[in-house]
């Protein structure tokens, strides 16, 4: 495993959904983007903010969560990025609060955005980086769900929220410079602090 050249951060676009745990993407591509003296710049024509970085490209897609893939089809596309060369950073109900978790492929376990990314890239042979989102009392269930989901971080959940956000820069941060095998051999073994 090779390192990434499109890193995506999923998301929904506007200030409805600032801050929200859906948009935990965003939020580590604006910290990658601020490490990396990176500057997104809105491409209509692909529905996304894009920035450059050396070896590569950053994405946050503007289409909504659940048509993301449309987007980073046409991103991918056009910058030539294999599946297998784009790592998709995004939020994990089944994963506290805190917590880190890079798999190399796999099903979209629910997620919409993933669901929307398999069926535009027509694999789901992409890495991801799944940061947990998940309440101190578990997985919510039914219409809890999307009001978790869409829901504000609380002021008790904020510095775990910081820590997370930077230890998941770190993570990428690692995939792009040593490789995707070496970022999750490292990042995978870690708990949160």
């Amino acid at each position: 495993m090779n390192a990434p050249r499109l890193i995506v951060g999923l998301g929904n676009p506007g200030e409805t959904y600032r801050d929200t745990r859906h948009n935990i993407g965003f939020m580590v591509l604006d910290e990658i983007a601020r490490r990396m003296g990176a500057a997104f710049r809105e491409e209509k024509r692909w529905t996304g903010l894009v920035a450059k970085f050396t070896g590569g490209y950053l994405l946050k897609p503007l289409t909504f969560m659940n048509d993301s893939g449309r987007s980073v089809q046409a991103v991918a596309h056009f910058y030539k990025a294999t599946p297998a060369q784009t790592l998709v950073v995004y939020d994990d109900v089944d994963l506290p609060l805190g917590r880190l978790r890079f798999r190399a492929s796999g099903s979209a376990g629910g997620h919409n955005g993933i669901r929307s990314l398999i069926s535009s890239l027509g694999s789901d042979e992409f890495p991801r980086l799944k940061v947990g989102i998940s309440p101190a009392d578990g997985r919510p269930a039914g219409e809890r769900m999307v009001g978790h989901v869409l829901g504000k971080f609380s002021a008790e959940e904020r510095p775990v929220l910081q820590t997370v956000i930077q230890r998941a820069a770190d993570a990428v941060l690692s995939a792009v410079d040593r490789g995707l095998e070496t970022a999750m051999n490292v990042f995978n073994r870690q708990t949160e602090s």
